[in-house]
């Protein structure tokens, strides 16, 4: 995996990619279509952040590359690749129990706040992408 040079894509299996870590600039991408819904990337070394029809997805501080972004029904998956450690806040249902998968190990489950959201770090490799998993605690 690397940096998504385009800023913003649709993969051959039906799930997005997204983010350059490498930008030294902030750069954006807005109204890129998929499945109906239009998103938005703004990316660069500091911060990189995916917003759904003008909603909160994504936002890893310092920037990311974000391959295989998939949303479920129970939470989402996606494989991501940085510059060392990384706060990662991700959008799900409000307060709702959440296990968080990373490279196939349950590392942590969360309640998201009133806003829906959950933060973790991740400790990120610019030569191999990190799995994750976040699905809803039964």
């Amino acid at each position: 995996m690397s940096v998504v040079t385009e800023l913003i894509r649709t993969e051959a299996d039906g799930t997005i990619s997204f983010g350059n870590y490498e930008l030294a600039a902030k750069t954006k991408k807005e109204n890129f279509e998929f499945e109906g819904d239009l998103y938005k990337v703004k990316t660069f070394s500091d911060l990189t952040r995916l917003e759904k029809n003008e909603l909160f997805v994504y936002e890893s501080e310092p920037g990311t590359a974000v391959a295989g972004l998939k949303e479920t029904a129970d939470g989402m998956e996606f494989r991501v690749e940085g510059t060392g450690d990384s706060q990662i806040t991700v959008e799900c249902e409000p307060e709702t129990a959440y296990d968080i998968y990373l490279d196939g190990e349950l590392r942590d489950t969360q309640k998201s706040n009133l806003g829906g959201k959950i933060s973790f770090s991740a400790e990120l490799m610019t030569d191999r992408a990190l799995s994750v998993r976040i699905v809803r605690h039964v």
